[in-house]
């Protein structure tokens, strides 16, 4: 079973964010209706689109999201 998005994500949370995907994932982590099941890209972008303010840039997701499926490569 591959891991979620999010729950990737989990593991760049940080007291004390040195980097963007850092405070994108403890922002994450604080908005409760992110879409943690979900490993569908169009999906969590389109989420973010619309509910994402404390996300800087999209191209931070798009990033992280890059990272994740070299991780589950």
């Amino acid at each position: 079973m591959a891991k979620t998005f999010y729950h990737f994500l989990m593991k760049y949370r940080h007291p004390n964010p040195k980097d963007e995907i850092s405070q994108f994932a403890n922002d994450a982590y604080e908005d409760h209706s992110f879409p943690k099941t979900s490993e569908n890209y169009e999906e969590i972008s389109s989420y973010l689109e619309l509910n994402g303010s404390y996300l800087q840039s999209m191209m931070v997701f798009d990033e992280a999201w890059e990272l994740y499926l070299l991780s589950e490569g």
